[in-house]
């Protein structure tokens, strides 16, 4: 007799964004993206759009290339040793991956979130600070330090011990103020690779509300595992599953309500159903 695996029920989608994904600009087009790691063929003919100012969710199964593909975007991949990324990443129509682009630029202008909060074993005032001026910055540093810590929904907890050092926050206070010092370089977009995973469920939907916040001024890509959190806060949702070779692939990239409402592709009700994954 057949047995099939246990579901779980449709997960619950949050309020619908204020505007549809697929009516904003696009900032960074992927086309036929591939990774190798080696002789590895990590991720396979990847192509989707980033729209601006929107919270674009990457989901899927572990080991599908969500964070291969994210690390791409500005160009992260270039300090693996052996790995090699082929195809095109336009940001504002410009290949990243171009002989004249300076991959620096490209990670000032494309920050990055790190699923662990690692704050400069530094001052919590010099954890912005300091990165902003080793980026060019010649301006007001205690104006800049306080803009980026209120951007970041610390500046309360935090401006009576700008002195003490960023490491005696609590795990949700070192991940914001990471993600202070990111604005502090002034990105265009932010990149968060699962950033919420390692805290606790308060300082979630802390994280969670700030990003709803940010996007009004910047846009935002997040690789989770979390379908909950995807579909709380994402605009526009990318779910990529495994092919027969073990390569990470895209099945669906669709705006939030629609890919967890009404799915164009069978493997993603699977997965967001529980049949798989």
């Amino acid at each position: 007799m057949a047995t099939h695996a246990p579901t779980r029920a449709p997960v619950p989608v949050g309020p619908a964004p204020a505007a549809d994904a697929r009516l904003a600009e696009t900032i960074v087009g992927i086309r036929d993206l591939n990774v190798f790691y080696g002789s590895f063929h990590a991720v396979s003919d990847i192509a989707f759009d980033i729209p601006k100012n929107r919270i674009t969710a990457l989901i899927g199964p572990s080991g599908c290339g969500k964070s291969t593909v994210l690390r791409c975007i500005n160009r992260m991949n270039d300090l693996v040793p052996g790995a090699r990324v082929e195809g095109r990443i336009d940001y504002h129509g410009v290949d990243i991956n171009g002989p004249r682009v300076d991959p620096v630029e490209v990670r000032r202008r494309i920050g990055m979130v790190f699923q662990k909060p690692n704050p400069f074993p530094k001052s919590i005032y010099d954890n912005i600070a300091w990165g902003a001026r080793i980026n060019g910055f010649k301006g007001n540093a205690d104006g800049l330090v306080e803009h980026c810590l209120r951007q970041a929904a610390l500046w309360d907890e935090v401006k009576d011990k700008l002195k003490q050092n960023g490491l005696a926050l609590s795990g949700g206070q070192q991940q914001r103020l990471c993600i202070a010092r990111t604005l502090a370089i002034n990105p265009d977009v932010i990149l968060m690779d699962e950033p919420a995973s390692a805290l606790d469920p308060i300082s979630t939907l802390k994280i969670e509300d700030l990003m709803r916040d940010l996007v009004r001024q910047y846009t935002i890509v997040i690789v989770t595992h979390n379908m909950q959190q995807a579909a709380r806060v994402s605009d526009q949702t990318v779910f990529f599953s495994l092919n027969e070779q073990r390569q990470g692939v895209l099945v669906e990239a669709s705006p939030t309500r629609q890919l967890f409402t009404n799915p164009r592709d069978q493997r993603t009700e699977d997965y967001i159903t529980g049949r798989f994954g």
